[in-house]
């Protein structure tokens, strides 16, 4: 049983120097799809062929090649960072809001990976 109860998607998170570019990328050599890009947070998704798996481009002015960070939906962040914390999981920050999109907080493995946690705001009622 695991402390937290998470949904069945997952974002791999990727930096990028143009999410336009890369997007056309993928989807011409991986035959992803674009899901949409939003311009006003820096980010894009596109699906992938793999069901409840996202590809996220966030755009950098120097990506970081190699850093990838796997983003989990999540019901109720707030709730799920509060119990990750009292178990003695750091994580880095307070939690980002884009208001009416996402709201997301990134933690850490034991070996320092990071690791994110998204609720999905357009859901809300």
């Amino acid at each position: 049983m695991s402390l937290i109860s998470l949904e069945e998607t997952i974002t791999i998170a990727l930096s990028v120097k143009d999410r336009h570019e890369s997007a056309k990328w993928y989807e011409s050599m991986l035959g992803f799809e674009a899901i949409y890009h939003a311009d006003e947070a820096g980010w894009s998704e596109l699906a992938t062929r793999t069901a409840g798996v996202t590809l996220g481009l966030g755009e950098h002015t120097k990506p970081a090649p190699g850093n990838c960070v796997p983003v989990f939906g999540i019901a109720d962040l707030d709730t799920s960072r509060q119990k990750l914390e009292q178990a003695g999981v750091t994580f880095d920050g307070e939690t980002d809001v884009v208001e009416g999109m996402v709201k997301t907080a990134t933690f850490f493995d034991p070996d320092g990976n990071a690791l994110m946690l998204a609720e999905d705001l357009t859901k809300a009622s």
